[in-house]
């Protein structure tokens, strides 16, 4: 590990990487998979699933809950994943760690439990005009329950925020800024950092969903200053239903728990419950330990690559698909913001989004068609669908070349 830690981009060699990924290798409709739907979920490398198959047929347990071996080695092994993501996020504390089943269930709940504690009638909920619905809707329902009110930050034509009226719209009655550090949709970079800051000039607490940045490039929570930060395993080569919530404590200590049940418990009775300290107390039940041990794994082998090494190539990746996609007549990139990552969305001025997906899909190239959980988005820009190419760090310019004579072949089919 110490020496993979000093690997810089030159010494990555991608195409290996690309190997331990079993799925790329087969054929879709007799093509040779072209998968460009990362940012709706990556694919995970052989070295992952080994080691979930290696805890179903060799460890399974409950954790927590058990002295006999089995149960330690599982607990042992589920607990180092937290170790593992307050490295990989440079969060404070391991106990700054919540093990959700997602970014959409870290966001509820935060929503709920903040909600229930710092939320009153008459205040705001800052959100961006280009949120994925997982961090609308929530807002929408504890704003119902507590008579408080959602105020939505502009963006310009390009897809990045209107700094003045960001500033503007924070105020002593704003409770919350909630924003995605990258759009799904557009693939627009938020100046996180600088709005954070600029929040907390008003001790304005704030949420960041993470799903779609944690994958593409470092995030050091300490370098934010962000006061809730969620992000998704399946997103980022780990498995599905099994996702981080990181809370600062002053936060999380205040706040009561999400959910009632085993393990969130200290002691009960049926006159009194009394619950665990954070982070427990927001975990109640068994929990996805198969999912959770997989997701150390991930961790471990992304430390291996290093983030910054997968940002700068995909950036590249990035660069070159915009520069082709521009050169074809008809499309049109949606989301052109100054900072972009891994995220090429685009229309033709006449044919469907749907259809160009589905003629793409018959040449074994995978991509996501509709409103990508982001409708307001398609709103602000006039769409009612965009066809979504998303990279990953195991995609390569062979790919994009492979998209582009795609959709100059749908193209040619409605001519």
């Amino acid at each position: 590990m110490a020496e993979a830690a000093t690997k810089s981009k030159a010494d990555v060699d991608f195409d290996r990487v690309r190997e331990q990924f079993p799925v790329l290798s087969q054929k879709v409709k007799g093509q040779p998979l072209v998968y460009l739907d990362n940012a709706a979920s990556s694919q995970m490398p052989a070295r992952v699933a080994d080691c979930i198959h290696s805890y179903h047929r060799n460890e399974h347990a409950n954790v927590h809950r058990g002295i006999h071996t089995l149960s330690q080695k599982a607990t042992d092994a589920y607990e180092l994943t937290r170790e593992k993501v307050q490295k990989f996020i440079n969060a404070e504390h391991k106990d700054e760690i919540i093990f959700t089943t997602g970014t959409t269930d870290s966001i509820n709940l935060v929503a709920n439990s903040f909600g229930d504690r710092f939320i009153d009638e008459g205040d705001e909920i800052l959100l961006s005009e280009i949120e994925h619905h997982a961090n609308i809707v929530p807002w929408q329902m504890i704003a119902e329950q507590k008579g408080a009110h959602i105020r939505v930050i502009p963006v310009d034509n390009n897809g990045d925020i209107i700094w003045d009226k960001y500033v503007d719209l924070l105020t002593d009655n704003t409770a919350i800024l909630a924003v995605g550090h990258v759009s799904n949709a557009l693939g627009t970079v938020h100046p996180v950092k600088k709005m954070i800051a600029e929040a907390h000039k008003r001790d304005i607490p704030v949420l960041i969903d993470g799903a779609q940045a944690v994958p593409h490039t470092p995030v050091n929570i300490q370098d934010l200053d962000a006061d809730f930060y969620a992000f998704s395993g399946h997103k980022m080569c780990g498995p599905t239903g099994f996702g981080i919530l990181y809370g600062k404590k002053k936060y999380l200590d205040q706040m009561p728990p999400y959910r009632g049940g085993g393990d969130m418990i200290d002691k009960v009775s049926f006159e009194e419950t009394t619950y665990n300290i954070t982070p427990h107390k927001f975990e109640a039940g068994t929990p996805p330990i198969a999912a959770g041990i997989g997701f150390g794994e991930t961790i471990s082998f992304l430390n291996e690559i290093r983030m910054e090494n997968i940002a700068q190539y995909e950036h590249e990746l990035l660069e070159y698909g915009t520069e082709q996609l521009q050169n074809i007549d008809g499309i049109r990139i949606i989301g052109t913001a100054k900072e972009k990552a891994s995220v090429l969305s685009f229309v033709h001025e006449d044919i469907h989004a749907t259809d160009i997906g589905t003629i793409l899909d018959q040449q074994g190239i995978a991509i996501r068609t509709g409103h990508h959980c982001a409708q307001p988005t398609m709103r602000r820009f006039g769409v009612s669908a965009t066809a979504r190419a998303s990279l990953s760090f195991y995609n390569n310019k062979e790919d994009i070349d492979r998209l582009t004579e795609g959709i100059k072949k749908a193209i040619s089919i409605f001519e």
